[in-house]
């Protein structure tokens, strides 16, 4: 529950911060983002939770082989259509998963590795809390936004400034 309560924050925080973004900006390339833009890392984002999903019916995890879907970074309303649909679809029980990653660009030989549900969802959490910092480097570049605090910034470094403040 707890996971799920965190990953329905950073969803939360994302898809708030999306809504107030207009689709040209979410669709311009960011110089400080190497030309990627808001809309690219959020397609990496919802693609890597429809990995896990898609996953979780097979028992084989594999996020190499993610969809790429163009409509998704260039269209702000479908992806945040599909943050909450994202959202809702996690509530599933947790089960054992095999992951599965090329760790070598000379090689398409995968490794597996058991994990399970839950881990996956915590590790997709930290992904997505990792984007959201660099959206936030665009948005600063791009608009006048102003982000909700902690945006893009892990829970234990928001709980390290807390501890540092007293």
């Amino acid at each position: 529950m707890q996971l799920r309560n965190a990953v329905q924050h950073v969803f939360g925080q994302l898809s708030a911060t999306l809504q107030l973004l207009d689709n040209s900006k979410y669709c311009l390339p960011s110089k400080h983002l190497s030309g990627a833009t808001i809309g690219q890392h959020t397609r990496h984002i919802i693609e890597m939770f429809h990995c896990l999903l898609s996953g979780y019916e097979t028992g084989s995890v594999n996020y190499e082989k993610r969809k790429r879907d163009v409509r998704i970074e260039t269209d702000k309303e479908f992806a945040l259509q599909l943050l909450n649909a994202t959202y809702t679809d996690l509530n599933r029980p947790n089960k054992a998963l095999v992951l599965e990653a090329s760790y070598n660009d000379d090689s398409n030989d995968a490794l597996t590795i058991d994990s399970n549900f839950e881990r996956e969802i915590a590790y997709n959490l930290e992904h997505t809390i990792h984007h959201m910092a660099l959206i936030k480097v665009g948005i600063l570049e791009l608009s006048d936004i102003e982000l909700p605090e902690g945006f893009g910034v892990a829970s234990s470094t928001m709980k390290h400034r807390k501890q540092c403040a007293q």
